[in-house]
């Protein structure tokens, strides 16, 4: 088990995600992402908008995703 939070994940917010893989823990943050979107908190909708210029360019997503992915797995085992 390893621990992000929305922060790392590029969130605005210090909430803590818990899972066995990345896979799952992204799935975990872009559910809280659309809870954040529902309650259209101005942080995250901000972190939303700065995504959403990543997005515009496929292999710069795919690189952020990468690093993401690689800072996960470097995190220790709880």
């Amino acid at each position: 088990m390893k621990t992000m939070t929305c922060n790392q994940l590029g969130g605005a917010c210090d909430k803590v995600f818990r899972a066995d893989t990345f896979e799952e823990i992204a799935e975990m943050s872009k559910q809280h992402g659309m809870e954040m979107f529902q309650k259209q908190d101005a942080a995250h909708l901000k972190a939303m908008q700065d995504m959403q210029s990543l997005m515009q360019n496929p292999s710069g997503m795919q690189a952020w995703f990468e690093n993401k992915r690689k800072e996960f797995e470097a995190l220790p085992e709880e």
